[in-house]
């Protein structure tokens, strides 16, 4: 008889099971109301299928709906198998490639036989995984040879399939994932028991789009299925319902509407500011220029193309050449004949970051430790080469201005710094009124320096962000494994919008790397020269993406003192023009950014049109409030007006219009 495996579960009783058993055996066997919930397993931390035997001694824990993080990605996983299976019944020919989870569903990529897919497939196609998910077939897991996998892919005629499974790693377990008998893709899993576990209910195909087999463009176009998937219906409705307001709030529409900005294709993932929009861009910059000065940095300019050279120094040439864009070193060809370019220049690129110039001002001229920290800021114009299909309105772009900012300091300076930088964050971040969660960022798998640098470089971050009283559950504080950047750990901070979207913005990381291998140096206390630690830190993150959140945020509506015009005087009659054209010479001897609005149309009409264009107050005027010297004064987004004195309405206007930091 073979000796039982102990099976250690959540509440430390231990269950003997014969070798073989599987964590659906042990549910069963606990109750069925836990046989019926349970999904998948977690058998000593690895997700798992529930029918996957146990072959020694294991912790085990039984997920459920409950563990909503886990369920949710079973179930997109599965939702994105069930769409190939459908795609392949209603199109035979269709060829499979892959099909991922996402964060809010799943897609998958497919090579139509006849024609590209259109959003006008997508109702058969959701009919006909309806019809997958109520047959409740079974998800079962088979390990195959790659020879297998690709004699199975060449006999279907699955040739990206067929040219997938040749590159898989074989010294591990290639899997196949049999849905009934009849229909299989090959999977890492683990997936759901059937697809009756599923709710036909808790999806919705999206959109269509094309892509790229591997995302290189010199491949074949594919079509790309995307959807959204979830435990019950209720999920998917109150998903529905963000996406319908988040389109609402797009801050592309409603650019374009409020006359703010546009982009096109003759410059590609750079922003056209029009005279409205780059007003937004004005107060920010002002706001910002306001605090960095009161916290002690000295603003700086750096250029805009740098020697390679100096990125090779950096490590960037290596690590981030696919992201810049490189310049030859010469003048080009002017003749009609021959390449405008030689090939045999020296190397240039635009800078896709500040911090390697930061460091060369730093080291102009000898520092003394009594000088750290100093603290460098820059509005710094920087160039990323983004691929075309990546690149989404102002939130990812390929020109964009960072408020970035270096901090040079010494050893003992670093937790003082980071925590007097996460005290500004909040305080700027609250008056935007955003709340934010903080996380910390641990070293990635592949990253510049020791252990011994990073054990400590994260202390300091860690240690940081208690003293100033923000790890805590109210902060959503959070530690990332594996996600800092390639030389140093960082702190993000993620805001939430009025909708419940998280955006992460700004960022503080702390550097050893970039001041040693640029070789910045100080002069110690005892005489001998000491690397400075560099922190690298930004809180709007570019100005390009803030005011983008800021848009939707507010859904265009943004404080009074941000807004592009804040007032509007708009007459009733005529016969106010005058006064109104008095009233407007007022508002703005008081600093307040304001029109008058004189054409003969019904002041319903002036009203609507100017909540569209999102302006914070208007100032209806008509005979009596010229006689009287008085307003009625709209507020957007109200009802209701209030008649006041001329006087009292710019008191009330220059409050609001006043930038919060500037207010007593």
């Amino acid at each position: 008889m073979s000796e039982l495996l102990k099976i250690t579960l959540p509440d430390g009783s231990v269950r003997e099971v014969s070798p073989g058993s599987t964590p659906a055996d042990i549910a069963a066997a606990i109750g069925p109301g836990l046989a019926k919930a349970a999904l998948a397993a977690k058998v000593d931390g690895e997700l798992v299928d529930l029918s996957r035997p146990f072959t020694a001694d294991a912790q085990l824990a039984l997920v459920t709906a409950k563990d909503e993080a886990e369920a949710l990605d079973l179930a997109r996983h599965d939702y994105a198998h069930v769409l190939a299976e459908a795609v392949q019944a209603l199109f035979p020919g269709t060829q499979i490639t892959f099909g991922p989870s996402t964060d809010d569903g799943f897609y998958y990529d497919f090579a139509p036989k006849d024609r590209p897919f259109t959003d006008e497939d997508l109702p058969a196609i959701e009919a006909e995984m309806r019809k997958i998910i109520a047959a409740n077939k079974p998800l079962r897991r088979e390990v195959w040879s790659r020879e297998q996998l690709i004699s199975r892919w060449k006999q279907q005629g699955e040739s990206f399939k067929a040219e997938w499974a040749a590159e898989l790693p074989g010294d591990e377990p290639l899997t196949v994932y049999w849905s009934g008998d009849d229909w299989l893709d090959m999977c890492r899993g683990p997936h759901l028991p059937s697809t009756g576990k599923l709710d036909p209910a808790a999806f919705k195909l999206t959109r269509v789009s094309g892509a790229y087999w591997r995302g290189d463009q010199k491949n074949a176009m594919l079509s790309r299925v995307y959807g959204t998937g979830w435990l019950n219906k209720k999920q998917l409705d109150a998903h529905l319902t963000r996406l319908e307001e988040a389109a609402k709030r797009d801050h592309r529409k409603l650019g374009n509407e409020m006359d703010l900005f546009h982009l096109q294709q003759e410059a590609h993932g750079s922003v056209f500011w029009h005279p409205k929009g780059y007003l937004i861009w004005r107060e920010l910059e002002a706001y910002m220029r306001r605090a960095i000065d009161g916290a002690g940095y000295r603003e700086v300019k750096t250029p805009q193309v740098m020697d390679a050279r100096q990125w090779e120094q950096s490590g960037h040439w290596g690590k981030y050449r696919e992201n810049m864009f490189v310049i030859p070193d010469e003048v080009p060809n002017v003749e009609d004949e021959g390449p405008v370019i030689s090939g045999e220049a020296d190397w240039m690129a635009l800078k896709p970051m500040n911090c390697p110039a930061h460091v060369l001002i730093f080291r102009q001229g000898i520092k003394s430790y009594r000088e750290l920290p100093l603290r460098l800021y820059e509005n710094g114009c920087c160039h990323r080469n983004e691929p075309h299909g990546a690149l989404h309105g102002l939130m990812r772009v390929r020109q964009f201005t960072q408020d970035d900012a270096h901090i040079f300091c010494r050893e003992d300076q670093i937790v003082d710094e980071v925590q007097a930088f996460c005290e500004l964050a909040d305080r700027i971040y609250k008056h935007f009124g955003f709340t934010y969660s903080i996380k910390l960022a641990l070293r990635p798998e592949k990253r510049f320096g020791t252990e011994e640098m990073w054990d400590k470089a994260e202390s300091e971050l860690r240690a940081a962000v208690v003293r100033a009283g923000l790890a805590t559950e109210e902060y959503g504080w959070e530690e990332l494994p594996g996600e800092g950047a390639f030389y140093a750990p960082k702190l993000e901070w993620h805001l939430t919008d009025a909708i419940g979207r998280t955006w992460q913005v700004g960022t503080i990381q702390s550097d050893r790397v970039l001041p040693d291998r640029l070789d910045a140096t100080y002069i110690g206390e005892d005489g001998d020269k000491h690397r400075p630690v560099m922190l690298h830190r930004a809180i709007f993150g570019s100005y390009e993406r803030f005011i983008g959140i800021l848009i939707e945020h507010f859904a265009g509506r943004l404080p009074a003192w941000l807004a592009p015009v804040q007032a509007v005087v708009a007459t009733i009659v005529s016969d106010a023009d005058d006064y109104a054209k008095d009233a407007l010479a007022k508002l703005k001897a008081a600093g307040i950014r304001a029109d008058t609005d004189l054409r003969n149309e019904k002041i319903n009409y002036k009203v609507r049109e100017h909540s569209l264009q999102k302006v914070p107050y208007l100032l209806v005027v008509g005979k009596r409030e010229a006689e009287e010297g008085t307003v009625a004064i709209r507020t957007l987004g109200e009802q209701h007006q209030k008649v006041m004195s001329l006087d009292e309405a710019i008191a009330l206007l220059k409050s609001e219009a006043t930038p919060p930091d500037l207010r007593s």
